[in-house]
């Protein structure tokens, strides 16, 4: 407020018109200082009247400014303290300055209140691997770039390296481009077809029989279509996953799964489980429920599939049905006679009765599903089962889930691709194509594809080939990957724990179903002392580069089902030193690789008691050793036998009193290794010679022990050390 008072009086101007005429820098001449004292004058009567100035009669003369020569002009204005001073609700004026603020030190360390956050995960190579997305015909580049968590452009480029055209993010894409995009990116892809406008009728039922073995599954589905597939079987157990069609007598068809029931097939009874519409479980009326009864259930269970009882071998004196149905009860399957929805139907593969009341339980329990499928379109496929002829090539046996399956198109089966040339039905007739639920052969491809794998139909060559490429590329990268995981996560050799001696292996089957569960069992019989490697698989006849092969890595040759080798082969591998061991009954071959297991493996050294002897009596004998007397302990050996190379430990009330080799052991004054129960011998402890009468002596001896092999009743083997 005072400053403008000021500028209104025009005291400013006064005073820069004073000081203007005077020059920086020269001393001030008389005729400057008249004009300066009348501005002071003018400026001390002016600011008199404004209350927030006080000016002393002092500062008002000429004399109070000084002017210093040769200097530059320094011009001080003079006021008292009260001026400056402003009170803290007055505006500031011209620029504002920033306010010094306290310092602050910045906490490096979270208060202990704070809630921890914790960092955002990284994406990281295993993550993307499990993940699993949906793909389908027409999907565009941005619904695909959403599902796979990647950036549009990302996609474009490897579009582009496929040989895609690309414009914007909303062209559509082939569903085996997709798939393309997607491995590339790392990631799964389930394939999702859409039924819209397709013909939809009803199909048969898939049926898959399931049990623990022996107890009739086989002898069940001979009944029902009049064969004796059974009595060929080797051993009398299935051991292939066999499918077929058969006829009901009410004009009715099923398609049946006949899966085998040992432990070792638990890879086939899951296939069947995940291509089935309905389960029969298959349960012996004199044996209960068993291990693989169990494991039937949790198979049917995990592919959400209704399950119907069989109770078989009801015709046997000790059959007890109702026992059966209890023991189901208990291990939670509802059935219908205590209010639940699983059919029981008691029958006998012998006497076939009860047959009529199963075909009558299936066909309700699939008019209840109203079984349908897309009958026009692209077909989808699942390999139940593949084999390798001599003269036909790779061999698929397979069933239609939906769409129609014509002979001459290129298909991808796996990491496997070909034109189809031939399509037969399970007994052998050639067919044009394949429908919905019927189960078939094809042949054509270039390669044995795996069980489980689905069959998908390609537009050309070109596509199928690129298609087999990229997944060949992803699943050796998922191989490599999982033998990086095995080796980080195997723990150190330690001092304590022995080394693991290695045993290879090479398996050649029938069928490729058969090659995974023997490598799957003989995978169950690692121990802490043996590790089982299967260095090689193979679908066929044992041949020269097995042979050379299991000479390299020193391996032994398994071959299930196979034709046994020429002669020539014989005698290379008893040349080469390889082990061939060929069976047709896996109890059988189990059995002889878990013993060839036990004679490799090194076993672990235990310390036993080989004998005891009690002291009847003590010699003594002078000037035997350097200046000291020799005590010889008369002992009667009481149990096992005494070893003069075996180490002895002597008791004396149950106490250890001294634990030290043999010097010296005679029998009648003879020096003799051993001493067997009931004779009398005499012996001498090294350096100690305090024997009593009484005393109790033992001897001990490092005793290797093997491992055992153990096989259950329901077929499972393992290696107990």
């Amino acid at each position: 407020m005072a400053w403008r008072e000021v500028g209104r009086k025009s005291i400013c101007a006064n005073l820069t018109k004073a000081l203007a005429s005077t020059k920086s820098g020269d001393v001030c001449s008389p005729l400057s200082i008249p004009i300066l004292a009348d501005a002071l004058k003018s400026i001390s009567s002016s600011i008199r009247h404004i209350s927030e100035f006080s000016v002393s009669q002092s500062s008002c003369g000429v004399n109070d400014c000084k002017i210093l020569p040769k200097r530059p002009l320094t011009r001080y204005f003079h006021a008292s303290p009260g001026p400056l001073s402003r009170n803290r609700g007055d505006e500031e004026f011209g620029l504002k300055t920033r306010k010094k603020e306290k310092y602050a030190k910045r906490q490096t360390k979270a208060p202990v209140e704070a809630p921890y956050v914790p960092p955002k995960p990284k994406r990281t190579t295993k993550a993307l691997l499990d993940r699993t997305i949906d793909i389908f015909e027409g999907m565009t580049i941005g619904e695909l770039a959403k599902r796979s968590n990647e950036s549009i452009s990302t996609l474009q480029e490897i579009l582009v390296n496929v040989g895609e055209k690309v414009d914007s993010e909303f062209d559509t894409l082939s569903i085996d481009i997709a798939e393309l995009v997607a491995m590339e990116i790392g990631v799964n892809v389930r394939r999702l077809h859409s039924n819209e406008g397709a013909e939809v009728l009803p199909r048969p039922a898939v049926v898959t029989v399931m049990g623990h073995v022996d107890h009739g599954k086989t002898s069940l589905l001979d009944a029902l279509r009049q064969t004796s597939v059974a009595a060929r079987e080797a051993g009398g157990i299935t051991q292939h996953l066999g499918a077929f069609v058969v006829s009901m007598p009410s004009g009715a068809s099923i398609t049946f799964l006949d899966t085998p029931g040992h432990a070792a097939f638990s890879a086939m009874r899951a296939r069947g489980a995940a291509v089935t519409d309905i389960v029969v479980l298959v349960v012996a009326a004199d044996d209960g429920v068993m291990p693989q009864t169990l494991e039937a259930m949790s198979h049917a269970k995990a592919a959400n599939v209704p399950i119907v009882v069989a109770i078989n071998k009801c015709d046997k004196p000790a059959a007890d049905p109702e026992k059966v149905k209890v023991q189901l009860a208990s291990e939670g399957l509802l059935l219908e006679e205590m209010g639940g929805d699983v059919q029981v139907v008691e029958v006998s593969a012998v006497k076939k009765t009860g047959l009529e009341n199963l075909e009558e339980a299936l066909l309700l329990q699939a008019d209840l599903m109203d079984l349908k499928a897309r009958i026009d379109g692209p077909a989808q496929a699942y390999v139940v089962e593949a084999r390798l002829d001599r003269g036909r090539g790779p061999l698929a046996t397979a069933i239609v889930k939906a769409g129609t399956l014509v002979s001459g198109r290129h298909v991808v089966v796996g990491a496997e691709w070909g034109r189809i040339r031939a399509i037969r039905d399970m007994v052998g007739n050639l067919m044009d194509q394949a429908k919905p639920a019927m189960p078939f052969e094809i042949e054509g491809l270039r390669g044995l594809p795996m069980a489980g794998d689905d069959i998908t139909v390609v537009e050309s060559e070109e596509r199928a080939r690129m298609l087999s490429a990229g997944r060949k590329k992803k699943y050796e990268k998922d191989r490599l990957r999982k033998i990086d995981e095995g080796r980080m996560e195997a723990p150190e050799p330690s001092e304590d724990v022995p080394e693991r001696v290695e045993m290879p292996f090479i398996v050649k089957a029938d069928v490729q179903g058969t090659v995974q569960a023997v490598t799957d069992a003989l995978k169950s019989l690692n121990s802490p002392q043996v590790f089982v490697n299967v260095v090689h698989v193979g679908v066929g006849p044992i041949t020269q580069s097995d042979v050379d092969l299991a000479q390299a890595c020193g391996a032994c040759i398994v071959g299930f089902n196979v034709k046994n080798p020429p002669t020539s082969l014989s005698l290379a591998a008893s040349r080469a030193g390889v082990k061939i061991k060929i069976h047709r009954v896996i109890y059988h071959l189990l059995e002889e690789v878990g013993n060839l297991i036990v004679e490799k493996a090194p076993g672990t050294f235990e310390t036993q008691v080989a004998g005891e002897a009690q002291v009847l009596s003590i010699f003594e004998i002078k000037g035997k050793r350097k200046d000291k007397d020799v005590k010889i302990a008369g002992c009667r050996v009481m149990d096992g036998r005494m070893t003069k190379s075996s180490t002895l430990k002597l008791l004396r009330s149950g106490e250890v009193m001294f634990e030290g080799p043999c010097v010296s052991l005679k029998q009648e004054k003879q020096d003799v290794d051993a001493v067997g129960k009931g004779n009398e011998c005499g012996l001498i402890i090294g350096d100690w010679d305090d024997f009593q009468v009484g005393d109790v002596i033992q001897c001990l001896e490092q005793v290797n022990i093997k491992p055992k092999f153990i096989s259950s009743e329901s077929g499972a083997v393992r290696i107990q050390c």
